[in-house]
């Protein structure tokens, strides 16, 4: 990206967020903080009203906009596709809000950025069985966690527990949803165990807004993910699969917890991030005939030792 550019990209940055630190333009544009600062000079010296407090960030005097904004023919193509995305792997409120904001979006387009999105929009599809959040009725469950986690109100919850088989009531404060395993989740601080807790959202049987504020100050959800897997002390663990025996791996992968994967010939290459290794070995047995360990080493030890146990054991 040019400089030209990417100046014009910090100002529209400028006016998404009420405060945008410098760090984060840095990141986002993979550019040195000193060139973050020569470019904010650049949009002050041409007469863009920034204010700045040292060590929190930059920030656009209120009442300043840009005029509208033209869209390259990716960035049309990218909200096509994240409108295709939510309507699979949202719940039917976010939907209908997001293709709300698509609506208004569309109007403003040009009749030949129209006509692109016409053109390709039935050429791009999301193929995906009924979500589990349909199936379990529960048609509001992630606006009303948001709502509650924007206006820091607790909410009240019927929770059908996997471990106990329980129906039980709850009383939460939900710090940040994601999705993961194929299923949405909420981490939230429970009154009754007095600590954060995983909710599935397609266990919550019931949801509703209470009147009373947080009681506690919360950790934001990617703060609390990363220190829980420092706790766990996870593992990164690295194999390549055969592409036909992947398929059949599905879900039991997210069990196992995978987190990504890259084909590379005519195998695939997956991550997963497991807190046994030796659990992750024995599930590794059912198709190691087809598969390969890039790494750790440790976990190619583990595995010989489960072979030479099973070998010594069935010795004719």
């Amino acid at each position: 990206m040019n400089r030209f550019n990417r100046v014009t990209a910090i100002l529209i940055q400028l006016q998404s967020k009420k405060i945008v630190r410098a760090k984060d333009i840095a990141d986002r544009f993979k550019v040195s903080i000193r060139t973050v600062y020569r470019d904010i000079q650049t949009l002050e010296e041409a007469g863009v009203p920034i204010t700045s407090d040292s060590g929190i960030g930059y920030s656009l005097i209120d009442g300043y906009h840009l005029p509208p904004v033209m869209f390259s023919k990716e960035e049309i193509i990218a909200f096509l596709t994240a409108e295709k995305l939510i309507e699979k792997f949202t719940d039917n409120s976010i939907d209908s809000n997001f293709k709300s904001g698509m609506m208004k979006i569309r109007a403003i387009l040009k009749n030949s950025e129209k006509e692109l999105l016409e053109s390709i929009e039935e050429n791009i599809e999301i193929v995906r069985q009924k979500s589990s959040l349909e199936n379990s009725g529960n048609s509001i469950g992630i606006q009303i966690l948001i709502e509650s986690m924007s206006e820091r109100k607790a909410l009240n919850i019927r929770y059908h527990t996997f471990y106990s088989n329980e129906i039980k009531d709850r009383y939460i404060e939900p710090i940040g949803i994601f999705f993961a395993g194929n299923h949405w989740h909420t981490i939230a601080f429970c009154e009754l165990r007095r600590d954060y807790r995983d909710f599935r959202l397609d266990r919550i049987i019931s949801i509703n807004k209470t009147n009373n504020v947080f009681k506690k100050k919360h950790p934001s959800i990617k703060d609390y993910l990363q220190k829980i897997s420092k706790e766990q002390n996870l593992e990164t663990v690295i194999i390549k699969v055969d592409k036909g025996i992947a398929y059949y791996l599905k879900e039991q992968k997210y069990y196992n917890g995978f987190i990504d994967e890259l084909e590379i010939g005519d195998s695939v290459q997956m991550t997963f991030l497991t807190a046994s290794l030796n659990y992750f070995a024995h599930w590794y047995l059912m198709f190691a005939d087809k598969a390969e360990i890039i790494s750790p080493v440790s976990l190619k030890i583990i595995l010989k030792e489960i072979l030479s146990k099973i070998n010594n054991r069935n010795i004719l």
